[in-house]
């Protein structure tokens, strides 16, 4: 508040100061003439109606001969004294106004007191840079926020479903609290941690875990904070970091995104030494294990180890590399428990079950879907958060949020339930495909329709049969549109479809081996971008022939699989109409009513339907679509685990 306040006070006299020079370089103000004009005075003076006159400086005034007063402005006229007296006027000269002796000595040494002024507050604010406050002596500072011991509240009870990365870093915790026992036996604890992982998967709340159950003073700060434009900062902003530490020793430094300060050196185009590279630079003598460097534990974050500088990840700086990855079934349903904690949750709720059906979901993401679910439980006026609540916000996060204000015509409402009963069909019949979750025509997110497939449980690889069958599901969508209203009538909602599976069957052959004409050789390129790599410098390592065979193999794995597809739906067409009339009548319908019409049984309506009425199935080609209406727009898409499939 005491330095607001100097601060205050010295921007004031700043501006003062300049509304005085600027008043001595304009000179004095005119002053306007009050009750009359110099003409007037002129033409009263030469009729001996001017008695008395005093002068000062350009001002005038005087006593007229009928005793009134009156003002007026000297022009600078040089025959203004001899008029007066050759009409016998009385003339009275006064002396200037001057400024006081305290004004004249103010304005001879303010200068001067504003200059030692600035510069002292200056160094006030240079000086207190190294806490963050910036200044013009502060770019060398480190911009790390410190956390005082026992600080930080975050504990291991409040981190979940990354057990083995717990294990992990539980020693770095171990000899923050009890060094001698490693000391003892001789160990030495990892000076560097780097935590690799996909986005939200908790790699900075787990950095946060450490520094809670070691209660010891921790250091954090962003690989961005390192790199200004002015060359030299980064570096001298490492050093200071490392000195902050080296004074409050055991200690932790947390780096987020270390990939920013820390990519390979000598990559992409202009090669040279930069700023980041002399930043990146530092950083590694810093680290390098010196003398000194004790009780102090580099933590660092990043979802791109494989652009990072070799040198940062040899043993003494980041000696040990902790993988953050997707939580598995048990681990997405302790993260549903530590943030269903913060919320009231009704008795109905079973995050075992919320669990299985988010395959794929980072521990982010579940909080995400914790957080929608209080939500529509708020806006639905309820006071706890039900399972309804939570499948509805699970079903906006994977699908998007329903666009009911989307006003779509019947064609092409019909043409999308065809659409995506086609894809429900193909990945239904496939062999290894994930089962069909819920299929939907209703608008969500930049899709006109939804079907969703999730996976019974986790996977980590897949076989070519499935891949095969992914493309298969992926084409069923614009046959159905193609069989159905004929080949004129075919929209580009599938250029998604088209678009994942031509990628699917590319890297079969050129990344996975699993073409049997090519062999298990790669043939992808690195598309690695050109200033994370060495793309710049690389050359194709395939010849054209082997180009063309790669693409006739392509097209055969593509051909081979929409032909499958286009049968599947042939010998199912029955099948195909009354999904699609399933569709148009309750907009959505899950795998029990998918299950249903494949095998012939009556279709139950879906759960918050009442209404017994079953939708007819109809045959033939269905209603034409009218050819100069435009096509297109938000693509149908097949869904996948998360997002679109």
């Amino acid at each position: 508040m005491k330095n607001k306040s100097l601060t205050i006070i010295l921007w004031v006299a700043v501006s003062l100061w300049l509304l005085m020079i600027f008043n001595s370089m304009t000179g004095p103000k005119p002053i306007e003439a009050k009750n009359l004009s110099y003409s007037g005075f002129l033409t009263e003076l030469d009729e001996g109606a001017i008695r008395e006159v005093t002068i000062q400086d350009l001002r005038i005034t005087g006593t007229r001969t009928d005793g009134s007063r009156f003002e007026t402005y000297d022009p600078g006229d040089p025959a203004l004294v001899s008029d007066l007296l050759n009409h016998g006027v009385t003339i009275n000269a006064e002396e200037p106004d001057r400024p006081s002796l305290l004004a004249q000595i103010l304005a001879a040494w303010l200068p001067f007191l504003l200059l030692i002024g600035v510069w002292i507050w200056i160094m006030r604010r240079g000086s207190a840079g190294g806490s963050g406050n910036g200044g013009l002596f502060s770019f060398g500072k480190s911009r790390a926020r410190q956390h005082a011991e026992g600080e930080v509240k975050v504990t291991f009870q409040d981190v979940a479903g990354v057990e083995e990365a717990k294990d992990e870093v539980t020693e770095l915790v171990d000899f923050l609290r009890n060094p001698q026992k490693f000391s003892s036996l001789g160990g030495r604890i990892p000076r560097g941690v780097l935590m690799v992982g996909p986005p939200g998967t908790g790699k900075t709340l787990l950095a946060k875990a450490i520094a809670g159950e070691a209660r010891v003073p921790f250091f954090s700060i962003s690989g961005s904070d390192f790199v200004e434009m002015f060359v030299g900062v980064g570096a001298s902003r490492v050093r200071d970091l490392f000195e902050q530490a080296k004074k409050n020793p055991p200690c932790i430094i947390f780096i987020d995104e270390i990939d920013a300060v820390g990519r390979r050196r000598g990559a992409g185009l202009g090669g040279g030494h930069d700023e980041r590279e002399q930043t990146l630079n530092q950083l590694l003598v810093e680290m390098d294990g010196f003398a000194g460097n004790e009780g102090i534990i580099v933590i660092a974050a990043t979802n791109r180890a494989d652009v990072l500088d070799p040198a940062l990840l040899r043993p003494g700086r980041f000696d040990r590399q902790v993988v953050v990855g997707l939580p598995d079934l048990s681990g997405r349903e302790a993260i549903l428990k530590v943030h269903m904690r913060k919320v009231p949750v009704a008795s109905d709720v079973d995050a075992r079950t919320i669990a299985r059906g988010t395959p794929g979901f980072s521990g982010a993401d579940l909080a995400n879907l914790v957080n929608e679910a209080a939500l529509f439980a708020a806006r639905a006026g309820l006071t706890e958060v039900t399972m309804d609540t939570l499948e509805k916000a699970k079903d906006k996060i994977m699908m998007g949020a329903e666009r009911r204000s989307v006003v779509m015509s019947d064609d092409e409402k019909r043409l999308t339930a065809y659409h995506e009963a086609g894809h429900a069909i193909v990945g239904r019949i496939v062999p290894e495909h994930d089962p069909v979750h819920k299929v939907s025509i209703i608008p969500r997110g930049r899709a006109l329709g939804v079907t969703l497939f999730l996976p019974e449980r986790d996977r980590y690889s897949r076989t070519k049969r499935q891949l095969e069958s992914m493309i298969s599901s992926l084409f069923g969508g614009r046959i159905a549109e193609e069989m159905i209203f004929g080949p004129q009538f075919v929209t580009t909602g599938a250029s998604n479809d088209i678009e994942r599976a031509t990628e699917i069957a590319r890297n079969m052959v050129t990344r996975f081996g699993l073409s049997e004409r090519l062999g298990p050789l790669a043939y992808a390129e690195d598309e690695g971008e050109v200033f994370l790599g060495h793309a710049v410098t690389q050359h194709s390592k395939i010849s054209a022939q082997t180009a063309r065979e790669i693409d006739k193999e392509i097209r055969a794995i593509i051909d081979r699989n929409y032909q499958r597809s286009r049968q599947i739906l042939e010998d199912n067409n029955d099948k195909l109409h009354k999904m699609a009339e399933a569709l148009l009548h309750y907009e959505t319908i899950s795998r029990e009513q998918i299950d249903d019409i494949m095998t012939g049984r009556p279709m139950r309506p879906p759960e918050g339907h009442d209404d017994d009425q079953q939708p007819t199935a109809t045959t033939g080609d269905g209603p034409g679509l009218d050819p100069d209406r435009p096509q297109g727009g938000d693509k149908p898409i097949v869904g996948g685990p998360i997002g679109e499939h």
